[in-house]
């Protein structure tokens, strides 16, 4: 009898394992980066000024979204998605222990750089292969998932808790060594394990289908396309390294997302007039323009938690438990995110169906509206937090407890309906682009995170519950036109539910 994992397959557990070292690694990390970026020298940080350091927090989840694009062509072309999972949690591990070891910023900034390239190998590799476990689909798929998907907050909770710890006992750099350990850790269980994923991620040589013939796709030909690459960054690498290119990275945040702007812009256009479609598909193709552009925009200020917020919780919240005499660490509160969708994912889940049995429940568009009103509606907190704060006072932990579980609502209506309908709304052959704009989107609100983040002074604490509610009244206003539009977005959608 094959060995089984809560009734799935055996491989489950092995990814369930292997992601969740991952996420532990990646969300403990980032909790605590730019913390890190602002530190003193002498206290052992880079000392960078806020602007700068939450630029580089954008530019670091920009990337880490964009490189999924090559990761997932690696293993399709090249070397199959069990040996890019391998290959991209040794870069992980390598990467953070350059952050932990490296005695210049230059050292630091190429750890980020690996560790991108690392996440961009293994977390779209790793989901594929779940999918390869169900070769026959269905809801066994949907419950494998949804165990895999527990993994993943497993780690994005526990990582925010540990790596911190590490660093307050034994240093900031510390904590990146811990992230280190436990990726290989990772890395160890799921090489010793991975028989049991039998074919699922194996690599298969591609295939041009023309008319009625196909043509293996020449693997050299591949692997030159890498490499090519590969040279390509490490000279641009080596350029910025050798003071060759000056790169401040304020500017390059700024050019990146007006670059990732222009690409969709351009994409779309040629989605929507060029790309041969019905007239069925061109209308859905405008709702999928519209849950792009709500998407970037939500991101945008979802991810403020591990930049303005992060550094909100490290400036002007007391985190004094003073009948335990214990400090609560500031990266602490990256961990509630995940903890609340332990929490209420089931809820929402159940809530959903129990609206669909009476008719009533919302649309795509409409989850998304509401989703993004709520993200605002976290900020309106934060602006009555921010008012404290100029007054002269610090204010309690529960007002980034109550800021992140609104955000947590959020993210609940809208990622998961987003992922869904970016793969129902497009044709069967866009269907691996559209998940590429997905990523596109969530790289393009991370960058805007940074530069939005960029805009709080430290220095000019009355500014900032004007700032904050500047984000509400923009977010909510953004929400309000897409509860508007819904109805007709839905008439757009046609028979797709």
């Amino acid at each position: 009898m094959a060995a089984t994992f809560f009734g799935h397959p055996r491989g489950l557990a092995t990814l369930f394992l292997t992601e969740m070292w991952e996420r532990f690694t990646f969300y403990g990390m980032r909790a605590i980066l730019v913390l890190f970026l602002v530190a003193a020298v002498s206290a052992g940080g880079l000392g960078l000024d806020d602007k700068t350091a939450v630029a580089i927090y954008g530019l670091y989840n920009a990337g880490v979204y964009l490189a999924a694009l090559p990761g997932g062509w690696v293993a399709d072309r090249l070397i199959g998605a069990q040996r890019a999972v391998m290959v991209g949690g040794v870069a992980i591990a390598l990467g953070n222990t350059l952050l932990a070891i490296s005695s210049s910023p230059m050292g630091f900034y190429l750890g980020l750089v690996v560790i991108v390239l690392g996440v961009g190998l293994l977390k779209p590799n790793v989901s594929a292969i779940v999918a390869g476990l169900y070769p026959e689909g269905g809801a066994r798929l949907d419950s494998g998932f949804t165990i895999f998907y527990i993994g993943i907050n497993v780690g994005g909770f526990l990582g925010p808790l540990a790596i911190p710890l590490a660093q307050n006992y034994f240093g900031l750099r510390a904590g990146f060594g811990v992230g280190a350990v436990f990726m290989v850790i990772g890395l160890v269980q799921f090489y010793f394990t991975r028989k049991y994923l039998g074919e699922a991620g194996g690599y298969s040589a591609p295939v041009h289908v023309i008319g009625s013939t196909t043509a293996v796709v020449p693997r050299a030909k591949q692997w030159l396309r890498l490499w090519i690459g590969v040279a390509i960054l490490a000279l641009a690498l080596g350029a910025v390294s050798a003071g060759w290119i000056s790169v401040d990275p304020v500017n390059l945040a700024r050019a990146a997302a007006y670059l990732i702007g222009s690409m969709s812009v351009l994409y779309f256009v040629y989605y929507l007039f060029i790309a041969d479609l019905n007239r069925d598909e061109r209308r859905r193709g405008v709702v999928l323009v519209i849950l792009f552009l709500g998407c970037a925009l939500f991101f945008s200020g979802f991810e403020q938690a591990g930049s303005s917020l992060n550094l909100f919780a490290e400036r002007y919240t007391d985190r004094m438990v003073g009948w335990l005499n214990f400090v609560i660490p500031t990266a602490w509160f990256q961990s509630l995110n995940s903890f609340f969708i332990f929490i209420f994912a089931p809820f929402f889940a159940w809530l959903w169906i129990a609206l669909a049995k009476h008719n009533r429940n919302p649309s795509a568009s409409a989850k998304f509206a509401i989703g993004v009103i709520l993200m605002g509606s976290g900020f309106l907190v934060m602006a009555a937090a921010a008012s404290i704060v100029a007054s002269g006072s610090k204010v309690l932990p529960y007002w980034l407890i109550l800021t992140y579980l609104l955000h947590t609502f959020g993210e609940v209506c809208l990622s998961p309906v987003g992922l869904s309908y970016f793969t129902k709304l497009a044709p069967k052959r866009f269907v691996g682009q559209m998940m590429g704009m997905w990523f596109l989107a969530t790289s393009l609100g991370n960058l805007l995170a940074g530069l939005i983040a960029g805009d709080f002074d430290a220095n000019n604490v009355a500014a900032m519950p004007g700032q904050y509610m500047h984000i509400v009244y923009f977010s909510v206003g953004l929400g309000a036109i897409l509860l508007v539009l819904s109805r007709p977005m839905k008439k757009l959608m046609g028979n797709v539910v």
